[in-house]
């Protein structure tokens, strides 16, 4: 999966203290709303001065591609719907400043207290915003015993079972009718499409 974000960072001169405070919460929003929420967040930023307090603002996104129509497509979908990642410092004033952002529902976390996102999940998602390499992953509309047409390379228009799927690699076998008799063939996701 190729990943990108929407990404906001504000730095500031602030001490060491301040840099253990640090942490990333997320923040519910009304779904659809991500990205407004993003910029009425930023815009708070900048004229509350919270530069200090509230450094980034990510809503991660993930490029998919599907097949519509014969026609492969390459589309950016939200990683989480409905959530913004903020790395702040929690004070009042800055839960005040996020908390009161049009489109923002509530913090995530046990009642009104918000709690931080663990390292290693920030870690994982932060991975995969910066991942520009990898390929975008693919959108399967079929499962195992499934009838699917193959669309693309040598087998095009042949007629199989998907006997295997392998989401790490992007890759589906299936059994076409080949000489009078079942053959296994690997192909990639988007070589496939559901009957």
């Amino acid at each position: 999966m190729k990943g990108n974000a929407v990404v906001t960072e504000h730095t500031s001169d602030s001490g060491a203290k301040q840099e253990e405070e640090r942490a990333w919460f997320a923040i519910h929003t009304y779904s659809g709303y991500e990205n407004k929420v993003k910029s009425h967040l930023e815009a708070r930023i900048s004229s509350m001065n919270m530069r200090n307090k509230i450094f980034r603002v990510i809503v991660p996104m993930e490029e998919e591609v599907e097949i519509k129509q014969g026609q492969r497509r390459t589309v950016q979908r939200k990683t989480f719907p409905g959530y913004v990642l903020v790395e702040m410092v929690m004070s009042d004033e800055a839960w005040y400043v996020v908390r009161n952002t049009p489109g923002v529902t509530s913090f995530v976390g046990s009642g009104t207290k918000p709690v931080p996102l663990q390292e290693h999940e920030i870690k994982s998602i932060l991975k995969q915003v910066t991942k520009e390499t990898e390929k975008p992953k693919a959108k399967i509309s079929f499962s195992k015993g499934q009838s699917v047409r193959v669309i693309d390379g040598p087998f095009a228009d042949f007629i199989g079972t998907v006997s295997d799927i392998n989401m790490d690699r992007n890759k589906v076998t299936v059994l076409v009718s080949f000489f009078g008799r079942e053959t296994p063939v690997v192909l990639d996701f988007l070589q496939v499409e559901k009957i």
